[in-house]
Formats: C-alpha cells, structure tokens, sequence
C-alpha cells in the first residue's frame, strides 16, 4: 500500500572480466561484442514491515525481508537490439525463491543522450511468492485475514532508460518500469493494486 523513496549509491566500475553496477556485481564468464555471460550476485529490496503498515490485521503478519540473489545473467546483442535474461535465487535462505527474467531491448543514440525501450516478462516461482505474498494458517488465524498459498507467476512489464551526457564527465540517467502484477500476487489479500511501478534517476561522474 505504501510508496517508497530509497537513496542508492550509485558506484559502477566495468572491467575485463568483474563489473559492479549499484545493487549487482558479478564476473564475466563469456564476453565479446555479441555474447556476455556472467555469474551475478545482487541486492533484493523486496521487503514487508509490520510495523510499517497501517492496517490492523496487516500488522499480524511475520516479517519479509530482503535478501540477497545470486546466479546467472546472459545478453544477446545484435543490431536489432538486445536480448536481456537473468536467472537467480535466493541465497541467504529466506524465501528459498527463484527469479527468471528475460527481456528485449533495443538502444536508440543521439549525440549525448540515449534511450532504450524495452519488455519483458519476470517468473516468480512458488517459494517466491509463498514468502513475499502468502499468508500461511498461522498468520490468517492470528490476523483474521484469509489464508492465502500463491504458485508460481508470470509478470510482463515494460520500461525505458533514459541517458544524457551534460558534461564531459558527468551524466543524468533515468529508468521508469511499469509491472503487471500476476494474479497469483494481485489476488493475495497483502496485495491491493494489480500493478507496480519503479522510478530510478540520478547523476554519475565518470573517473
């Protein structure tokens, strides 16, 4: 129900072989002009607070934290655009969950700006779902909400990135996300909307 504002550091450093991109590092295992395939570790910022929320039975639920996923990423680029997928699950054991994502993209350069348009669809398998947006017997008895067991989902979304260079080292970047939200997470009684959205933007200086 609520809306987030989260400041970030944005620190990014792209090498022969590692990368660090904000919330994602990883190591390349293959790559050339066409082909990247990488082994990733990166922060989940998915998370639920009872004591954050302001409704009374939302407050007996149990707590869902962050967590930190991990696994394999591979891009495809041709002149046609991009192809994006991402493959992860959760490795501090919290939701057990896996994470798909595969996406296409395609880059369009002007000067000192850029953008790219993209869509794609996220799978969420049945851990994943079950931890964030179930409520187990426990929790619906304590609660007086109902109890809920989600499967695994399909979610589409699309998004575009925005990049203007405004000084010779200095660049503003721009993403917005919209999120169709699958039934399997709308249909939760945590769950009140049937979409989700996410806004990034910042500046970086480049060393």
């Amino acid at each position: 129900e609520q809306d987030r504002v989260t400041p970030v550091p944005v620190i990014n450093y792209e090498g022969e072989n590692f990368f660090f991109r904000s919330l994602m590092a990883g190591y390349y295992l293959w790559k050339d002009d066409t082909h990247q395939l990488s082994v990733n570790a990166f922060y989940s910022p998915l998370h639920f607070s009872p004591d954050d929320s302001d409704n009374e039975d939302m407050e007996r639920l149990n707590k869902r934290r962050s967590t930190v996923m991990a696994g394999l990423g591979y891009t495809y680029n041709a002149e046609w655009g991009s192809i994006r997928t991402l493959f992860s699950g959760d490795v501090l054991d919290n939701s057990n969950g896996l994470v798909g994502d595969v996406a296409y993209l395609y880059r369009l350069k002007q000067d000192n700006w850029s953008l790219t348009p993209g869509v794609g669809v996220t799978w969420n398998s049945k851990n994943q779902n079950r931890y964030y947006y179930g409520v187990s017997n426990a929790e619906a008895r304590r609660s007086g909400l109902n109890s809920y067991h989600p499967d695994d989902s399909f979610a589409p979304y699309a998004e575009l990135s925005a990049n203007y260079q405004f000084a010779p080292q200095w660049n503003a970047f721009a993403m917005a996300r919209y999120v169709r939200l699958a039934d399997e997470v709308k249909n939760s009684p945590m769950v009140d909307k049937s979409w989700t959205g996410v806004l990034w933007a910042g500046a970086s200086y480049t060393f």
